[in-house]
């Protein structure tokens, strides 16, 4: 077809024939060549995505392409994998390589549009935030750290910290104080950028109490830097060192020079990034600027066909992986949007809403986004005009096979859907999409070109048709370059390769399809395993969640007394619809389907109705907090959760004394 011939894979594909030497004719023959042959893959990446960064006399811009191919697990974090040795960089620059009046930034929030910017205003504002910065003694290497909403202003200051080679790190203020001192207090920034206030729902929570505990307890910050977003003329007095936005900025002239981008290193950390820390202190991951440039710009031109002329959405917090990702959109020249609110609103499909006013090419949103969405009876194929839109992107638990069929039939049909998989530990995708090969209803379309993705099984050998423990065998430029405070490298190693040594586990219970994709089940942690047979949670929630009478689930495994060493048995938390009640009956039909569908392995032995189910910042449920709390065991870091009051409802139930 037409979209296939001018693809940007296509045009990739033509590329990588003549640097293979013919070795590459279509798309498997590129991925295989990809994880082979990196040493040849990447370097057409860079070039391929335009990457900007210092030229040699000689006409090279590094040593070497890869140093360590065979130590992927490293003995410390001086000798491990070393990508583009001798390369210099700076990430910012290469985000704002555009300098026009074309659309950079969109911000919405839930009253509607909010502030638009163009490339050229956003290199100013850029510009003058940098100075600010250095004015105030901040340099390569200072943690910078944001408590703030999803708004341009972020995005701002992101930039302006990476271009004078600070290390940024952010939350979104929905986080409590413990749970931002979890993350903060690990790094020691030099400055809090934050804000008075934010609107959720429509309702306002003023954030100068928490920012005022939270500043007092990080003795390291010197500056705190408040946007006043909900009310212009906020008392700001109580929060220590605080200035506002605009006072910190006008003591640059608004006619600055225009930067000299001082370039860095290929590994230069450029994020420290963190876990949920739901099951203890989050892990603290440092994230190079050329790793992360060089893997969003694969993603984002290959996988997802992004160009100028696109327009893309991610609905995300700035706590969440996924906002860096659309972040460097900005990179292609494309215009990002933005969205800080409630994803549903009374009487408002506010996200189609915006998909429509702006034109969206690219939508990307979760999988239980789409399955409430649906649930609420949202049909935008009748009620909005979204004819500009090329791709829905979803991630954060697998699409269901529904899911597919939702889009298609009541968002829009010639729509492809890519659901896409990875996690804040690469801050990027392990299996995405693939602008010009075919989408298998309930499958990932395929695994990302230069990650050597596998399925292993309990033996440590790849399987393909079964599920098993999703590994990377090979290093890829995205890998955390160390965690923070972990000189010997004792925590990297244990977290991705205490399983099978030099292989990275990511901890997804997976499958490889015969088409080449990919099936997730759910977390390895959470996997269920009655009478010892394994069960991702997600086989179970695809039966369930088509259900009218259910809104979502959570599903654990609860030890069995008398049972053997790890025995379990099934049990199924639901949120039921308005007006509905857990009957025999209903039982019944959640049990019936389940076994029909999947096995009799998979059929709960407990079925109990709670009135909310715990879920991260980022939107995720977390089994995890969930199975502690039934077993009477202490949840660790419970501000982490978005709704934390949630795990009350599931400590000493009746329904599970017996």
């Amino acid at each position: 077809t037409e979209q296939v011939a001018r693809a940007n894979m296509t045009r990739f594909i033509d590329e990588a024939r003549r640097v293979s030497a013919g070795r590459v004719a279509d798309y498997d023959s590129l991925y295989e060549w990809s994880i082979h042959s990196p040493e040849e893959f990447w370097p057409l990446v860079w070039r391929f995505c335009g990457v900007r960064a210092d030229r040699r006399a000689n006409g090279t811009e590094w040593d070497s392409v890869l140093v360590g191919r065979d130590r992927m697990a490293p003995p410390d974090n001086v000798l491990g994998p070393k990508w583009f040795s001798g390369a210099t960089l700076n990430f910012a620059e290469n985000l704002l390589c555009f300098d026009d009046d074309r659309e950079a930034i969109v911000a919405w929030n839930e009253d509607g549009m909010r502030r638009r910017l163009t490339y050229a205003e956003l290199n100013r504002e850029v510009r003058r935030f940098a100075l600010a910065l250095a004015g105030r003694g901040v340099g390569a290497g200072d943690r910078v750290a944001a408590f703030m909403p999803n708004v341009a202003e972020t995005v701002i200051a992101m930039l302006a910290t990476a271009s004078i080679g600070a290390v940024w790190s952010s939350c979104s203020p929905d986080f409590g104080v413990e749970g931002v001192l979890d993350r903060f207090g690990q790094i020691s920034p030099r400055v809090l950028i934050t804000v008075d206030g934010y609107k959720y729902n429509a309702k306002t929570i003023d954030l100068r109490a928490r920012v005022t505990q939270i500043v007092e307890r990080l003795p390291a910050i010197e500056q705190v830097i408040v946007l006043p977003y909900v009310n212009p003329s906020a008392d700001l007095s109580a929060i220590p060192k605080a200035t506002t936005w605009k006072e910190f900025t006008d003591r640059v002239s608004s006619d600055a020079s225009p930067t000299s981008y001082r370039r860095f290193a290929f590994d230069h950390p450029l994020y420290v990034m963190f876990s949920s820390g739901t099951t203890g202190l989050p892990k603290c991951m440092v994230h190079g600027a050329g790793g992360t440039l060089l893997q969003h710009l694969k993603e984002l031109v290959l996988h997802c066909d992004l160009t100028r002329e696109d327009r893309i959405f991610y609905f995300t917090t700035c706590g969440w992986m996924m906002w860096n990702w659309l972040v460097s959109s900005l990179a292609v020249g494309a215009a990002v949007v933005l969205y800080d609110g409630a994803p549903f609103l009374a009487g408002r499909q506010v996200m189609w809403n915006l998909a429509q006013g702006e034109r969206l090419t690219v939508f990307g949103t979760s999988a239980k986004w789409l399955a409430l969405a649906e649930k609420a009876g949202q049909v935008p194929i009748r009620t909005h005009d979204l004819s500009a839109l090329k791709s829905i992107l979803s991630t954060g638990s697998p699409l269901a096979p529904t899911g597919f069929d939702y889009v298609h039939r009541d968002v829009k049909a010639d729509v492809r859907v890519s659901s896409i998989s990875g996690g804040t530990d690469i801050i990027s995708c392990f299996a995405l999409g693939n602008p010009i090969g075919p989408v298998w209803r309930g499958e990932l379309q395929t695994r990302g070109l230069g990650m050597n993705v596998q399925v292993f099984d309990a033996n440590g050998c790849a399987v393909v048709g079964e599920a098993g423990e999703l590994v990377c065998t090979m290093p890829f430029p995205s890998m955390p370059t160390r965690f923070w405070a972990d000189p010997d490298g004792a925590k990297y190693r244990a977290a991705y390769f205490d399983v099978y040594p030099n292989v990275w586990r990511h901890g997804d219970w997976s499958q490889l399809t015969e088409h080449a994709g990919v099936v997730i089940h759910g977390r390895s942690d959470a996997t269920l395993n009655p009478g010892g047979v394994r069960i991702g949670t997600a086989e179970i929630y695809r039966q369930v969640e088509q259900l009218p009478e259910i809104i979502e689930s959570i599903v654990v495994g609860q030890e069995v007394r008398n049972g053997g060493p790890g025995d379990v048995r099934i049990v199924l938390f639901v949120r039921l619809a308005e007006g509905v009640s857990l009957t025999h009956d209903l039982k019944a039909k959640i049990r019936d389907r389940i076994r029909e569908n999947t096995s009799p392995h998979h059929v709960p032995k407990k079925i109990v109705a709670v009135a909310d189910i715990p879920r991260t910042i980022s939107g995720k449920i977390t089994e995890l907090a969930v199975r502690e709390v039934i077993h009477g065991r202490p949840v660790n870091n419970a501000d982490a959760l978005a709704n934390p009051e949630s795990l009350e409802l599931f400590r000493n139930l009746k329904e599970l004394k017996s």
